[in-house]
């Protein structure tokens, strides 16, 4: 049996990216016209986990004060607050982000930024 065509031995493929800096690693941006599954953002998901976690557990009077707990973590009680205020995100823009849907534009660094305690005004500053 022969074949009709010869099949080539090199094959070239043109995918059009970038870099971007992204919590302070580089990540490959495509096209805005390309479909891409977005993963999450490690940094930012692990924060969100911390802060509700932390919620969690000055809610049950284990500890009377934030700084109590953040002598026990080993952290500054300022980044701990800071941390802790991601638990005021509206619920969908939480969501967004564990499911790795949030913009390239909001990283672990822009949201522990003072932001609006007001869902709405949230969505506009950051999304």
């Amino acid at each position: 049996m022969t074949r009709a065509k010869a099949v080539p031995e090199t094959v070239t493929v043109h995918v059009p990216f970038r870099f971007v800096k992204r919590g302070g690693r580089k990540e490959m941006q495509l096209p805005d016209s390309a479909s891409s599954h977005r993963k999450m953002d490690n940094t930012l998901v692990k924060a969100l986990a911390r802060a509700f976690r932390w919620k969690r557990i000055l809610e049950s009077s284990e500890f009377t004060t934030i700084a109590e707990l953040a002598e026990r973590e080993g952290i500054a009680p300022s980044y701990m607050t800071r941390v802790m205020r991601l638990t005021l995100l509206a619920p969908d823009i939480v969501e967004v982000i564990l499911d790795g849907r949030q913009g390239p534009e909001v990283t672990l660094a822009r949201a522990l930024e003072p932001f609006a305690s007001e869902w709405a005004l949230q969505r506009l500053s950051l999304t």
